[in-house]
């Protein structure tokens, strides 16, 4: 007669095991939905490569040097007559870099080619700053030429496309470059009203044979002011010369790069209400998850700790590159090597500076 063995009867998990995956489950699943973003951010080394690399042009560059001997610095020749430049750009509600960018490149550019749109790229009508502000500008009217291009109104509780229409409203700025009056041979800059290329880079542009018939320019980042530098990560500027199959993009175009060529101030305003349109206006405003983003009492805080507003990590490659940029910018009390017209209006531009981070209310 054979013994069955005895069946030891299945313990059931206690209660609390029960009622703490209940508990951890959904905040998991919240915590996810909430950091989702930060999340892909951190791991983008493991699913994601960068584009490849640029070929890097050095920059020489000191004052009092000829113009020919600075040609030659780089490998190329001087010119018997300077070439025109036309500035090419698209223009949002950036007034006060505006304004700066006009001084600075005023003596070296022919033309400013400016496109201005009546809606934002998520489709929300949007006041034509540069229209309503002219006489801010007078000073250059003979150089610039300005166009409104029309934008399409998302329907009520919507948005368009940011890209797309940010991709029709660059292939617009064509028409008007060519209605500005460009030729063959004439140097086209294409970038934002923000990145803002240096004088002395415009001079070799102007004076030098030999230069690359397109070369991306490495920009100096930075974000909010010139009190926080990043990094020399801008690099979708670039330099044309201009020809028959010139086309106006803001992407990767050459592998050439033209190394310290100027600066790129991201988010730079004078008046908190200016920063909440940027957020909700460009082509990155998915990343106001949340309205309190939205809060000026934030967004000064924010500005002046150096952190970033949509509260992401930095966009790197590589895990070394993530967690050296991971926190707040660090701070610069250098005002140097800064836009000529930007120091010569320093009381103007103080928010703009080291120390200048509170910004005034706009009845100040």
């Amino acid at each position: 007669m054979s013994i069955r063995p005895r069946l030891t009867p299945r313990r059931k998990p206690p209660k609390f095991l029960k009622v703490l995956l209940l508990l951890l489950v959904p905040i998991c699943m919240i915590g996810l939905y909430i950091n989702g973003q930060k999340i892909s951010y951190f791991f983008r080394p493991l699913w994601d490569k960068p584009p490849r690399s640029f070929t890097r042009i050095p920059h020489y560059y000191a004052e009092n040097l000829s113009m020919d001997h600075l040609c030659r610095l780089h490998g190329w020749s001087l010119r018997s007559q300077p070439r025109r430049i036309f500035d090419g750009f698209m223009f949002s509600n950036e007034l006060d870099i505006l304004e700066i960018r006009l001084h600075e490149l005023y003596p070296h550019v022919s033309k400013f080619v400016i496109l201005e749109s009546n809606t934002t790229f998520t489709g929300i009508p949007k006041p034509l700053f540069f229209a309503s502000n002219k006489d801010r500008f007078a000073f250059a009217e003979h150089k610039i030429v300005h166009d409104v291009f029309s934008g399409r109104i998302a329907p009520s509780g919507s948005y368009e496309d940011p890209f797309i229409l940010e991709s029709e409203q660059r292939a617009a700025m064509n028409g008007l470059i060519h209605r500005a009056g460009i030729s063959s041979g004439d140097i086209l800059l294409m970038s934002d009203t923000d990145e803002i290329p240096s004088p002395h880079t415009l001079k070799l542009l102007q004076w030098c044979d030999g230069i690359p018939p397109i070369m991306h320019l490495e920009l100096r980042h930075y974000m909010y002011s010139f009190e926080f530098p990043v990094d020399y990560s801008s690099w979708r500027a670039t330099a044309h010369v201009f020809g028959p199959i010139t086309r106006y993009k803001h992407s990767r175009q050459a592998d050439l790069i033209f190394s310290d060529a100027g600066w790129h101030c991201s988010f730079c305003f004078g008046h908190i209400h200016e920063f909440v349109f940027k957020m909700t206006a460009y082509s990155h405003a998915d990343r106001v998850r949340r309205k309190d983003f939205l809060n000026h009492s934030r967004i000064q805080k924010l500005i002046c700790k150096g952190d970033d507003l949509f509260d992401m990590l930095p966009e790197e490659y590589s895990f070394q590159e993530l967690i050296k940029k991971m926190g707040s910018i660090p701070r610069s009390a250098s005002a140097v090597h800064l836009p000529a017209y930007l120091i010569e209006n320093a009381d103007k531009f103080r928010f703009l500076l080291p120390g200048g981070c509170v910004r005034t209310p706009e009845s100040q």
